[in-house]
């Protein structure tokens, strides 16, 4: 006996459907949206999906990319639809599906494909690394995809000007494709050739930060710029440092500008603070599929404590803290006393030396001080990414600087 899940808006549909496939011995489980088809995809674990395009909340299509862009796309799909197109149907083909069925649907037709299905062997080995693809409830995410995807029309290189909390990682992940070769510079010490391009050719080439970087590895690095077109290559970088920073570190200046010349502020998981609870489930749901972590879901409650965390460590911070987490509790669900048990809580102000005895006037000066001295550092002294990241007018800024006792940085620099 397979289990089946029919998800389709229409009742009259899901019942017609379920009565015809439980006379056929199988197991039905029912969901009305995309909301209830992820909640017993989770629970049910269905062998075999039937999964309709046209839903009010989510559309099959975007439901099938999500599964298939956090690992759980383990299971075969059979899309429906009374509206469809080719189109459509070759795009949920190219997603992952493995047949398209029209409505109204034929018995036979039906049948053929629920059988086919069902004699797919599993699939097999870890699932993919997870993407933006996979946040599809995250407005700020689907836009950066949708960026990070409009840029990639036009230039094989991005640069990604990151600081602390960054997603640099996952956002790259988001530029390769399904099934495509992931080459990380950062872990080649020997100079790279020929077959180890060719070996990763259609993929993405990345680095996590360019300040990182020996000498060699720089070599590396403009080896590969020169050839990504030849082999169909993508390359993401990412790094907190300006240009003029890296070239006071001894980069080649032409190189430079050539990996300068296209780049993107994504957003920290610091501005991304209302994302992290969405974050964290997609996660752990990819942990659990990866077979890395036992089956756990969180509590609203754990879920609420880690969007107050603060993660300067950024998404490979907030992965590293999910998975130890479900490694240690004991229930399938994770709750707030887990969370507080794996995670120290918020530092308040006094443990960062702030006056809390004083008037109110001395304190806050107290705390723009300390706030200034702590961006001024992780930008790099650089005032005009200061004057975003405060949202300052740059007068205002300077002004602000000299009454808190503060050295200016660098006036002109616009990295």
């Amino acid at each position: 006996m397979a289990k089946v899940l029919i998800v389709d808006d229409e009742m009259g549909i899901r019942e017609l459907l379920s009565e015809i496939l439980s006379d056929e011995g199988h197991d039905v489980e029912l969901a009305a949206n995309a909301a209830e088809a992820r909640s017993a995809r989770n629970s049910a674990r269905p062998d075999l999906v039937l999964l309709d395009i046209w839903m009010p909340d989510t559309d099959g299509i975007t439901l099938l990319k999500e599964w298939s862009a956090n690992g759980q796309l383990t299971m075969p799909v059979v899309m429906m639809s009374g509206h469809g197109t080719i189109d459509t149907a070759v795009e949920a083909t190219r997603i992952g599906a493995i047949d398209y069925l029209e409505k109204p649907i034929a018995l036979q037709k039906l049948l053929a494909a629920v059988k086919r299905g069902l004699q797919r062997p599993a699939t097999p080995g870890a699932p993919a690394a997870l993407s933006l693809a996979a946040f599809t409830r995250s407005v700020p995410l689907r836009e950066l995809r949708r960026r990070i995807e409009q840029i990639g029309d036009s230039s094989r290189v991005l640069l990604l000007k990151v600081g602390a909390g960054s997603i640099a990682e996952l956002a790259a992940r988001s530029v390769q494709a399904a099934n495509a070769p992931w080459l990380d510079l950062a872990a080649l010490h020997a100079p790279i050739d020929i077959a180890q391009l060719q070996g990763a050719g259609g993929g993405v080439v990345f680095v996590a930060e360019l300040a990182r970087l020996s000498r060699p590895q720089q070599k590396n690095l403009a080896f590969t710029l020169e050839r990504l077109e030849r082999y169909d290559l993508r390359m993401v970088l990412a790094t907190d440092h300006s240009q003029e920073g890296l070239q006071r570190l001894g980069w080649d200046d032409s190189l430079l500008s050539r990996l300068f010349e296209v780049s993107l502020a994504p957003p920290s998981l610091g501005e991304l603070r209302d994302e992290v609870p969405e974050l964290a489930a997609q996660i752990l749901l990819h942990l659990v599929e990866a077979g890395e972590v036992p089956r756990h879901h969180f509590s609203t409650a754990a879920l609420n404590a880690l969007r107050t965390q603060s993660w300067p460590g950024g998404y490979a911070e907030l992965r590293a803290a999910v998975k130890s987490i479900a490694l240690g509790t004991l229930e399938e669900e994770i709750a707030l006393t887990d969370v507080r048990r794996m995670i120290a809580p918020p530092a308040d102000a006094a443990a960062y030396g702030l006056p809390l005895d004083q008037p109110l006037r001395e304190a806050r000066e107290a705390f723009e001080r300390l706030y200034f001295e702590h961006h001024l550092r992780l930008e790099g002294g650089n005032m005009t990414r200061l004057a975003e990241k405060t949202g300052l007018e740059r007068t205002h800024l300077y002004r602000k600087l000299k009454q808190l006792g503060l050295q200016a940085g660098r006036k002109s620099e616009d990295g």
